[in-house]
């Protein structure tokens, strides 16, 4: 493989056989920086194609890969200057085309290819970047539907952002015109190729999204090689898109042409003319619309009018008929109420009647009516209890007088008025009524009719007979 990279080979002269008189004997380090002197200049500039694997990016941004087919590998490095300028990212597998000079990495005594160029075999590295940069942004789902945004059906002002002076300005601004005269055009020039033609995009989309009164915007050029569109290709442009509030239409290139900015933009045009007949109504169309709906309006409106105008003449008759029912209606209710009336007085009226009698009644059972005709007769009763009274007592008298006389006789006091008297003995005064009690010279206490006498026994006699 190396041969057909190979420009020109020329035989060193160190690599001359010497005979044995002239032997040269040569450290390790010396053969080394002879062999590497030797392959950078015949090996200056060596094309080969191979596939890369082992491959490795440390922090220095160097690159260091084996470069292999099927029978034989060589170490290839991509230092950090060179690696930058790649389009597209190496990947394991991924065969490719290189450029480099051989040389030889001293401290381990390998030869090594240091490249300079890439590109892969087959397709060509802006294809091999633009698959690589859609994969990745893909999964990062910047390209997913169910974000686009609608596009406004009426918008007052569009924004274009494009080259001022291509074919695709003219014919979006033609379009625009004819279809929607009275639509505002925001124009924001931006070179569509080359260096730094992306970065501008980029900030014409962003101003535009700052003014505020842009409805919807337009992005595009004309057809061109993959080279000329990858301004928008570029991974800027398409999270600027993807971020804009303001609904964008992507119209890149001709029918044909697939750039990144067409699955970021919330709709994709397959050429500018018809990115603007996406966005712009046709106003003549929009006035013949609206005058054939201001004439539906009318006549509907009328049609309503007039059936709501019957249906009001309709409820008019029914309310007549309703009204006549009411005043039926309130005729009988006055006669209830009337009816009502005398029955609550024919109440009223037995009622007070009732309280009369019920008063009388209460009055003929009052207490003092009672008290009062009672006290009429108070002084006939009185009369005859006192008369009662009178003769009960006389009578009772004369009883108490008989009965008095009947105590008189039986009482000791009378027995001894007549002339008997009381014998008691001192002390003790118990009453003697035998002589044996006593003794000669005993006092003895005599009871009579009025007075005691207090005697002096002095002869006893048991005898009572003398």
């Amino acid at each position: 493989m190396i041969r057909r990279g190979l420009t020109n080979i020329h035989a060193h002269p160190s690599f001359i056989p010497l005979d044995s008189t002239s032997r040269q004997i040569l450290t390790v380090s010396e053969l080394t920086t002879t062999v590497r002197a030797s392959l950078e200049t015949h090996f200056a500039e060596v094309w080969l194609e191979g596939e890369i694997s082992n491959l490795r990016a440390p922090a220095s941004g160097h690159l260091y890969c084996t470069l292999k087919d099927q029978t034989s590998q060589i170490r290839a490095v991509i230092f950090r200057s060179a690696a930058v300028r790649l389009r597209f990212g190496l990947e394991e597998g991924l065969h490719v085309v290189v450029r480099g000079r051989l040389s030889v990495y001293e401290p381990r005594g390998e030869y090594q290819i240091i490249l300079d160029h890439l590109e892969p075999k087959g397709r060509g590295a802006l294809q091999l970047a633009l698959d690589q940069l859609k994969r990745r942004l893909e999964v990062e789902g910047l390209f997913d539907r169910a974000s686009k945004q609608p596009l406004p059906a009426f918008p007052r002002t569009v924004g274009i952002v494009t080259s001022p002076t291509g074919a695709a300005v003219r014919d979006l601004i033609t379009v625009l015109h004819r279809r929607c005269p009275i639509l505002s055009i925001i124009i924001a020039p931006v070179p569509v190729q080359g260096p730094g033609s992306a970065e501008q995009i980029t900030a014409a989309i962003q101003a535009l999204n700052k003014l505020g009164v842009v409805d919807v915007m337009i992005i595009g050029r004309g057809g061109g090689s993959l080279e000329d569109l990858w301004s928008f290709n570029d991974e800027a442009v398409v999270r600027a898109i993807v971020a804009s509030r303001v609904p964008i239409v992507s119209a890149v290139g001709h029918e044909t042409d697939v750039t990144l900015a067409d699955f970021a933009a919330d709709v994709r045009a397959p050429t500018p003319s018809a990115a603007a007949e996406m966005v712009a109504p046709v106003l003549t169309g929009i006035v013949e619309r609206l005058s054939l709906l201001t004439a539906r309006c009318r006549q509907v409106v009328s049609s309503q009018c007039l059936e709501q105008h019957q249906r009001l003449d309709l409820l008019l008759a029914r309310m007549d008929n309703i009204r006549f029912k009411i005043l039926k209606e309130a005729q009988r209710v006055d006669g209830a109420v009337a009816g009502m009336r005398e029955a609550v007085r024919a109440q009223v009226r037995q009622a007070m009647v009732n309280v009369q009698g019920w008063t009388q009644a209460l009055v003929s059972k009052s207490p003092a009516l009672q008290v009062h005709r009672d006290l009429v007769i108070v002084p006939q009763l009185r009369s005859r209890l006192l008369a009662a009274m009178s003769h009960g007592l006389k009578r009772k008298a004369e009883q108490t007088h008989a009965y008095l006389g009947r105590f008189n006789g039986l009482s000791p006091l009378a027995v001894l008025g007549r002339g008997y008297g009381i014998l008691e003995t001192m002390p003790g005064r118990r009453i003697i009524r035998d002589a044996g009690q006593v003794f000669v010279g005993e006092e003895i206490l005599a009871r009579l009719a009025r007075g005691q006498l207090r005697c002096t026994v002095e002869e006893v006699r048991l005898d009572p007979l003398v």
